[in-house]
C-alpha cells in the first residue's frame, strides 16, 4: 500500500484534550499522521489520546504540559521526537478565555491569560524549532481568534489582547523561520461549538448563531480542516498569514447589512 505524505508526519497539538484542539488532533490522526496531544492535566491528556486513537484508528499519544513553562514545552518536543522520530507540525492551540470586566480585572487575571495564550505559543514554537531544523522543514499553525485581531467583545479585553499579540509574533517568526523551510500561519476561529462555548448559555448561543451568515455555529472539524490545509504540502508557499474560520460572522458591517442579504438568522436577534 502506498503511504501518504501525512503518514510520514509527526504533529504536536497543544491544548488537545477537548474542543478545537481535540478536533485538530482527530483530523490529523484520521489523515494518518502520528499525533502527540497535550493538556495541563497529564491523566486527561492520556485519556483523550486513547479516545482519539480508538475513534480514528490513528497513532495518538498524550502528555501533560503546562505551556507557561519553558521546561515543560521543551520536554514536550523531546517526547514527540522520542515517540515519532521527528516533529513536522506544531499546532499551538492551548488557550484560556475567562470572562472578566476590565473594572474587575486583576494583574493576576491579565498575567494568566497572556501567559497561556501568548507566552505559551511563543515557548511552544521555540521548543519545537530545533526538531524542525533537524528535518529541514516545518509547519506552525497558531489558533488565534477573531476576537482581538478583528473584533472586540466586552469582558474579554485581556483575551483579545493575547490573540492579537499572537499575530504580531506570527509575522516576526514567519520572517525568521522562512529560510529554514518553516512556515508560520494562524487560524482565526469565530464562534465554535465547544465545551467552553456551551458553558456561556443558550441565550449566548442563540445570539451568536443569529449573527453568522451561514446560519450555524462552527464545529471543531471546521477549524481542524483549515489547520490541516495550512500544515499541508499544498500550503508550502503560504507563511505569515491568517485564515478566518467564522461562517462569515465578521463580514457584515451591521445587522442591517446582514438582514439585507436575504432571509437569514438575523431575525433571531429581534
Amino acid at each position: 500500500m502506498t503511504r501518504t505524505p501525512w503518514q510520514e508526519r509527526s504533529v504536536v497539538v497543544t491544548g488537545g484534550t477537548r474542543g478545537i484542539g481535540r478536533g485538530i488532533a482527530e483530523s490529523f490522526a484520521r489523515r494518518g499522521a502520528a499525533v502527540l496531544l497535550t493538556g495541563r492535566d497529564a491523566a486527561a491528556a492520556r485519556e483523550a489520546a486513547a479516545e482519539v486513537a480508538r475513534a480514528t484508528g490513528g497513532r495518538v499519544a498524550g502528555t501533560g504540559v503546562d505551556v507557561r513553562e519553558a521546561g515543560a514545552v521543551e520536554a514536550m518536543a523531546a517526547e514527540a521526537e522520542r515517540l515519532h522520530g521527528h516533529v513536522d507540525v506544531l499546532c499551538a492551540n492551548a488557550g484560556v478565555f475567562p470572562e472578566k470586566p476590565l473594572r474587575e480585572m486583576t494583574a493576576a487575571d491579565v498575567d494568566e491569560v497572556l501567559a497561556v495564550n501568548l507566552r505559551g505559543s511563543i515557548l511552544a514554537v521555540r521548543a519545537c524549532l530545533p526538531a524542525m531544523e533537524r528535518v529541514g522543514r516545518g509547519r506552525v499553525v497558531l489558533t488565534s481568534s477573531i476576537t482581538g485581531p478583528t473584533t472586540g467583545y466586552a469582558g474579554w479585553s485581556h483575551y483579545g489582547a493575547s490573540k492579537a499579540g499572537q499575530l504580531g509574533f506570527l509575522r516576526g517568526a514567519a520572517l525568521e523561520l522562512a529560510p529554514l523551510g518553516i512556515t508560520v500561519n494562524a487560524v482565526l476561529p469565530g464562534n465554535v461549538r465547544t465545551e467552553g462555548l456551551e458553558g456561556l448559555g443558550e441565550e449566548y448561543l442563540r445570539r451568536m448563531t443569529a449573527s453568522i451568515p451561514l446560519g450555524r455555529l462552527g464545529e471543531p472539524a471546521d477549524v481542524a480542516d483549515a489547520v490541516a490545509f495550512l500544515a499541508s504540502d499544498e500550503a508550502a508557499f503560504i507563511t505569515g498569514q491568517t485564515l478566518t474560520v467564522d461562517g462569515g460572522q465578521t463580514v457584515p458591517e451591521s445587522l442591517d447589512a446582514l438582514a439585507a442579504a436575504g432571509p437569514g438568522t438575523v431575525a433571531g436577534l429581534r
